[in-house]
């Protein structure tokens, strides 16, 4: 007798707990009879008039043209100075002077050295005589925070110039 007693209790408490959904169906139907939703019609496009492409027997644009021009030849100028084309290139030549910063300087055996550090962070020695920089710079001199260096710059006649630059301790790569 209990258990049906309890079970018409939790019938009745399941049947009065269904939800009245009326009210919000009847709310939700007026507010989409209401909603005029606003498509914009797509955008008329103008027709061009067909283009004949007449470039067909010319090279493709993505192909690489081919170089069918003969070198142009530089007119060498008799006496006048010109650096050494055919000498292999040492370590530091491969940076500018801009990026390399003197760290330092130490000797051995009475041979001055002096510290470069590149912008890539290498250090690198040097010596008086060793060659620096894009332009065939040449270290002429080593003093305690600084390296006096000669360098060689293209007049655009066809000659060099030859230019002294002095890099101290207190410059920066990159400066």
């Amino acid at each position: 007798m209990i258990r049906v007693l309890i079970s018409l209790l939790a019938l009745l408490l399941i049947a009065g707990c269904s939800p009245k959904l009326n009210d919000l169906q009847a709310y939700t139907q007026s507010v989409k009879s209401r909603a005029q939703p606003q498509i914009e019609p797509y955008p008329e496009f103008k027709t061009h008039p067909p283009f004949s492409y007449t470039a067909s027997a010319l090279r493709s644009p993505f192909d690489r043209p081919r170089n069918n021009a003969a070198p142009v030849a530089k007119a060498r100028v008799e006496n006048c100075l010109q650096p050494n084309f055919q000498r292999p290139k040492e370590a530091l030549e491969a940076y500018g002077l801009d990026a390399l910063a003197l760290a330092g300087n130490f000797a051995v055996k009475e041979v001055k050295w002096a510290l470069l550090k590149s912008n890539d962070g290498v250090l690198h020695k040097a010596k008086v005589g060793s060659r620096i920089g894009l332009f065939y710079g040449k270290i002429m001199q080593i003093g305690t925070d600084s390296i006096t260096i000669e360098q060689l710059l293209p007049d655009g006649a066809g000659c060099w110039q030859r230019k002294t630059t002095t890099m101290t301790t207190a410059s920066k790569a990159g400066e």
